[in-house]
């Protein structure tokens, strides 16, 4: 699909004939919260996005046009580039290796580039807050895209923000986890370090507002909210709202950035691949140094969203299984990412497979709402031991692990991560495709899917294993004494709980509800 290729259930955009924005990142945490609010405010809304796939379920992509390509891809750039008044820059790598600092600099550079052949009125990016001097890796990498687009002649505002806390941020699922997993906290010498956090909902804001600064502005602004504390302070601060008690809270010299994103990935759901580049940013105090945002985007009335406030809505939020975003549904590392062929057996690769098939005297609907239902605190329905100790291998090895869990409890969409799958495919009510992100040997699929029979249903489960050389072949061999139990069992158990279930908990999907 190109540029032109919009979806087929297009509708006419709201806000046609108005102003336009092109987002890059709209599949991701933030973007995928700024795109909504634009459209609330009379934008037209093209969105860039490399697996346009991921956005086939979420309630705005009607009202959108999707575009697909890559940063990298010029054509693509400047094709989606067409007609804009202000780009949002919302991509960042969170590699913790490669040559991601490179790689982000050309990307930037094809969007400033084309953004000033286009004509383009505004770059709106949201970069890092941070302190002068020396900086990590990724804090370089932010700072030096900035500096791009700043320079490409296209009026451009940084936001420079730090910690943003809001349900399914990394920042808050870390505090989190670590504040509900730990009664004792051994910690980093970082957690002394100052930092000011910012509520998602303030930066919505600022992005939003930042459409319509007058040209000559032209520069990077520091944003944080009316906090500034110590990460201890942060993680006692969410004990008090989350109703626990304060944890006691020791500084270890010897725990080392390294050492502390082991220990963030085995005790949160935060993989080692995304906790690398938020623990070296924490290496440093970032506090807002200037105030002059306040002259351009003057603060809402009542001021600025309070660090133990934010803390609390999210909370509200998971609560409520009404988490709009998540980082979980961002790419981590480098999983894969190929769909799986229509046809796997005739893809040109070695094919492995576990196919499992039953008949249920539950309706269709039930079985479903079964399958859609699978994963995060209900469990994968069999051996739920195994299940944790290949989650456990996986942390180990810097994997996503099983706890990952889902954005929400009874539906699914597109694009989703599930544990340690990500949703492939969903043709709701018949069919469901996760791609796995553990790291193994090879490619993975489990596929479930349901259909009429007679005044019944018919389940049909089957796993798929794409092995990578030698060791895949040794690695499905290995295992497949357990698939007799673990699948086996899953799909006994996935029509025994349709069969029991009584209907009462017919999922619906969330309105686009505002931040928290």
């Amino acid at each position: 699909m190109t540029d032109s290729a919009v979806r087929p259930d297009h509708e006419t955009p709201a806000g046609t004939g108005g102003r336009r924005a092109l987002v890059t990142g709209a599949t991701g945490y933030i973007g995928g919260r700024l795109v909504p609010r634009l459209l609330a405010e009379g934008f037209t809304v093209r969105v860039l996005a490399r697996s346009p796939q991921k956005l086939t379920d979420v309630p705005w992509a009607p009202q959108v046009e999707i575009a697909e390509g890559d940063l990298h891809d010029r054509d693509a750039v400047a094709s989606a580039m067409r007609d804009a008044d202000v780009v949002y820059y919302l991509v960042h790598s969170m590699r913790a290796s490669g040559d991601f600092d490179d790689e982000e600099a050309d990307a930037a550079r094809a969007v400033a580039e084309e953004a000033a052949a286009a004509g383009v009125g505004r770059i709106v990016y949201l970069g890092a807050l941070h302190p002068e001097g020396e900086l990590s890796r990724h804090l370089r990498s932010r700072v030096a895209v900035g500096r791009i687009l700043l320079d490409s002649g296209v009026p451009t505002v940084v936001l420079q923000a730090g910690v943003v806390i809001g349900s399914g941020s990394a920042s808050f699922e870390m505090i989190r986890h670590l504040t509900e997993v730990l009664p004792y906290m051994p910690a980093p010498r970082w957690v002394r370090n100052r930092i000011q956090p910012i509520a998602i909902r303030d930066v919505l804001r600022y992005l939003v507002a930042a459409a319509d600064l007058p040209p000559e502005i032209n520069r990077a602004y520091d944003i944080g909210g009316p906090d500034i504390l110590r990460y201890g302070q942060m993680m006692n601060g969410f004990a008090l709202e989350a109703g626990l008690r304060q944890r006691p809270i020791a500084s270890l010299p010897v725990f080392t950035p390294w050492l502390a994103s082991q220990w963030v990935n085995l005790v949160t759901p935060i993989p080692r691949s995304l906790a690398v580049p938020i623990i070296e940013s924490l290496q440093y105090d970032c506090v807002v140094r200037e105030h002059d945002i306040d002259g351009v985007i003057p603060p809402p009335e009542g001021g600025l969203t309070g660090y133990r406030t934010a803390v609390r809505l999210a909370l509200a939020r998971v609560r409520d299984g009404d988490v709009e975003t998540s980082w979980r549904n961002s790419s981590i590392g480098n999983a894969p990412s190929d769909p799986l062929p229509s046809d796997p057996d005739w893809a040109g690769h070695t094919v492995y497979t576990d196919v499992r098939e039953r008949e249920s005297s539950a309706s269709p609907d039930r079985l479903w709402r079964v399958v859609e239902g699978i994963g995060g605190e209900r469990g994968w329905y069999s051996f739920p031991l195994a299940w944790a100790l290949r989650g456990w291998m996986d942390k180990i090895v810097g994997g996503v692990g099983l706890h990952r869990g889902r954005r929400d409890a009874d539906r699914l969409q597109t694009g989703d991560a599930l544990d340690w799958w990500r949703v492939e495919r969903i043709d709701r009510g018949r069919e469901l495709r996760l791609r796995a992100e553990m790291l193994v040997p090879g490619r993975a699929w489990l596929e479930m899917r349901v259909d009429q029979e007679g005044e019944g249903s018919h389940y049909r489960q089957r796993a798929i294993f794409f092995p990578k050389g030698l060791a895949g072949r040794l690695y499905w061999f290995a295992i497949l004494p357990f698939h007799g139990v673990i699948f086996n069992g899953m799909a006994n158990r996935i029509v025994a709980a349709a069969a029991a279930d009584d209907g009462s908990a017919t999922p619906s999907p969330a309105p686009v509800s505002p931040p928290r």
